[in-house]
């Protein structure tokens, strides 16, 4: 299983489990460090995105914060806190499945890997199962708004 396969069926537990389908893979190499899921609702924390929880938790694995040689799976592309962190913790590449125009900060809104400013060494690629990975956000907000419409 590649890594936006593994990436899809962590935002599918998240769908499970009442959380925005996003779900995310760390690699090193072809070493799974960590893959997790939204758990904003759960966790009551707003940190606890799927980009968040895989750095933190495969940074751990991996024993270094530094992530220069990994690369990040996500279903949609990464908010300023998650591209922060992840050029931050220098993550090698990011690769992402659907584009978020709203406040995708690889590219869409923002490009912050970019940023001349960072000195980042992490690249970004998009469209990776762009088309599943986008199919489940809509098909999860069309079902919120039917919901909050019957109420």
């Amino acid at each position: 299983m590649d890594g936006m396969q593994i990436a899809l069926s962590e935002a599918e537990k998240a769908l499970a489990e009442g959380e925005v389908p996003v779900g995310a893979a760390l690699f090193h190499g072809d070493d799974l460090l960590w893959a997790d899921h939204n758990r904003r609702e759960s966790a009551g924390d707003p940190t606890a995105h799927a980009e968040m929880l895989c750095l933190k938790n495969g940074a751990a694995r991996f024993g270094s914060w530094r992530l220069e040689d990994c690369t990040l799976y996500v279903t949609l592309e990464p908010c300023p806190m998650c591209a922060g962190a992840a050029v931050m913790s220098r993550v090698g590449e990011i690769v992402f499945g659907a584009a978020d125009p709203d406040k995708g900060c690889c590219g869409s809104l923002y490009d912050l890997p970019a940023d001349p400013a960072l000195h980042a060494p992490t690249r970004w690629r998009a469209g990776d199962h762009e088309a599943e990975c986008r199919a489940l956000l809509q098909n999860f907000f069309r079902a919120r708004r039917a919901q909050q419409e019957d109420a």
